[in-house]
């Protein structure tokens, strides 16, 4: 077991508010009639925003079976959110991307949600926010080092 430098009861109390954070994320937008996409849709979408991927690169990005992001996939491209194309290096497997709607409606959700999140900070000192931003991006990056699995930033 790798040795942390900080406490015992500071690590519980990290892992607690993690917990509750992810806990409010998303209980906060299940009913939010201003969206449009479901949880995995709008986080797919994320991803193939930054680049077209195949099946099996978006099951590995998000650490997923290829049969659960499969069933995702075929669920938003019936719905014409997502289109498959062909390698353009010339792969033999199929890329996914995002349609022009489905991107348009992950913008449209992006925008709700980043209304969410400055009410909850309006009261906080700008400093603050950046300082946030900041640690978690530092907390994420650490995450993707351990894993050796950089997710891209646009």
């Amino acid at each position: 077991m790798p040795q942390h430098t900080a406490n015992a009861t500071v690590l519980a109390l990290l892992e607690q508010e993690l917990t509750l954070l992810a806990r409010h994320q998303l209980s906060s937008n299940q009913h939010e009639p201003d969206l449009h996409l479901d949880r995995s849709g709008y986080q797919l979408l994320t991803r193939l925003e930054l680049g077209p991927l195949s099946l099996g690169g978006l099951a590995e990005a998000f650490k997923l079976d290829v049969s659960t992001v499969n069933r995702q996939i075929a669920s938003l491209r019936r719905k014409g959110l997502v289109e498959r194309i062909p390698d353009p290096a010339g792969g033999l497997a199929n890329l996914l991307r995002g349609t022009r709607r489905g991107l348009a409606l992950l913008r449209a959700d992006r925008k709700v949600r980043h209304g969410h999140v400055a009410n909850v900070i309006d009261s906080w000192d700008p400093a603050e926010v950046e300082r946030l931003q900041r640690l978690l991006a530092q907390f994420n990056e650490s995450i993707e080092a351990l894993e050796g699995r950089p997710w891209p930033r646009a």
